[in-house]
């Protein structure tokens, strides 16, 4: 640690390398790894389930969403499913940006995760979100 000049706090490197986070290794995860994180394992949860009706379906982060230059629709989409191809499998694609912006903190993040997910595999699928997965719950 460094010492703490003029009264503003530590300046410096805040944490020393330790086994828990070693050097190299920052302590904090970002908020794209963290929603990766929280994607991943909602998407592990639903998919669980589904595997043979779905196939291997691959999840896809994007930051935005890549919009027409004519986009009239009011709000922009959260999610986006790509169908399977000979050269690749089916994706599942979630728009990082404008999913953090409605949810206020990290349960309202996991929360907003498992909505989505769900209503793409349920339209995927073509049953009611509620069958999909038993923890979903409309907004």
């Amino acid at each position: 640690m460094t010492r703490d000049r003029h009264g503003r706090g530590l300046r410096g490197p805040a944490l020393r390398p330790s086994p828990l986070a070693p050097q190299g290794v920052p302590a904090a995860r970002t908020r794209a790894e963290r929603f990766d994180d929280i994607a991943l394992r909602v998407m592990q949860a639903v998919v669980g389930r589904w595997t043979e009706q779905l196939g291997h379906v691959e999840l896809a982060v994007e930051e935005v969403p890549v919009l027409p230059p004519r986009w009239d629709a009011p709000s922009v989409p959260l999610a986006s499913y790509v169908a399977a191809t000979a050269a690749s499998p089916p994706r599942l694609v979630l728009f990082r940006r404008p999913i953090e912006h409605r949810a206020e903190g990290l349960v309202e993040l996991e929360a907003m995760l498992l909505t989505v997910v769900v209503e793409q595999l349920a339209e995927v699928l073509g049953l009611p979100p509620e069958d999909v997965h038993p923890g979903y719950e409309p907004e």
